[in-house]
């Protein structure tokens, strides 16, 4: 049985008193894998993997390349960046918008996480390869896309830019589920798997022609349109359907204490071609 096959089971990895534990969701709460109950309320989440590397995909929904371009051609192979593993975070985390800058984005996805040693396999054997999916979003601080030459480091590789979670799920044709995210309550962006131009059979076989992939490696399979900026006390969410809902709010820190490098500039002014993609909200 591979990754899509039923019957639906989802893991979680939690805090509880100061101890982690894997955890299966049951009604009115969370079930320990020593067999105690405990409420939801009680618990810290953890990311549900450890990853060794977070490899993520450019451009793959078809109606963000619209946003990008205008126009309904698709790329021919995909591109690829990598955040920092100290990006992880977990549902309920904080996503921390330094002082000083303006466009902290979101961008719902679907996290693969690999369950076994990768490399060189085909597109239709990469199902057997994996451990489940998760709820992720993409955050990145788009203040800082004109400087890196397109590697996105400091766009999106800051600490705890990526929240994935609550869970680690199987049995679920992903293929078919939508993606739904939430400011403040009221959807913001939506988009189908079904919209992706890669397929994650696609994006894993490509990826492992090159590089070896390890359990708990997870890879970003791309985002629909409507990126747009988060503000401090804003609570946004990214729902699968058939994975789950992941919460994060934003807050506010002081800004970096060394005045050195690129310093945050705002990518909607002067031309610049992120413009349509990044949007602005008042603060």
């Amino acid at each position: 049985m591979h990754v899509l096959e039923g019957p639906r089971r989802e893991i979680r990895r939690i805090m509880l008193e100061g101890s982690a534990y894997w955890a299966e969701p049951v009604a009115g709460g969370l079930r320990l894998a020593d067999g105690r109950e405990v409420e939801e309320q009680a618990v810290r989440y953890l990311p549900p993997c450890n990853p060794t590397k977070i490899l993520c995909v450019h451009t793959n929904y078809r109606s963000r390349v619209w946003e990008f371009t205008g126009k309904p051609g698709v790329p021919k192979t995909p591109t690829y960046f990598q955040k920092p593993v100290t990006a992880l975070n977990a549902h309920g985390g904080q996503l921390v918008r330094p002082e000083g800058y303006q466009y902290l984005n979101y961008e719902g996805e679907i996290g693969a996480v690999i369950g076994r040693p990768t490399r060189n396999v085909r597109p239709q054997d990469v199902w057997e390869h994996l451990a489940g999916f998760a709820v992720a979003n993409d955050v990145g601080l788009q203040d800082m896309r004109d400087t890196d030459a397109g590697s996105m480091l400091r766009v999106k590789g800051p600490d705890g830019f990526c929240p994935i979670g609550p869970g680690l799920v199987s049995g679920v044709d992903v293929r078919q589920s939508t993606i739904t995210t939430y400011l403040n309550g009221v959807a913001v962006q939506q988009g189908k798997a079904a919209e992706m131009i890669f397929g994650i059979d696609y994006l894993i076989a490509d990826l492992a022609r090159h590089i070896t992939l390890m359990p708990g490696d997870v890879i970003l399979t791309g985002t629909p349109a409507n990126s747009r900026p988060m503000q401090p006390g804003d609570l946004v969410e990214v729902e699968v359907s058939g994975l789950g809902r992941l919460a994060n709010r934003v807050v506010a820190a002081p800004a970096p204490s060394a005045e050195v490098g690129h310093q945050p500039t705002d990518p909607t002014s002067g031309g610049s071609p992120w413009a349509p993609t990044i949007g602005c909200r008042p603060n």
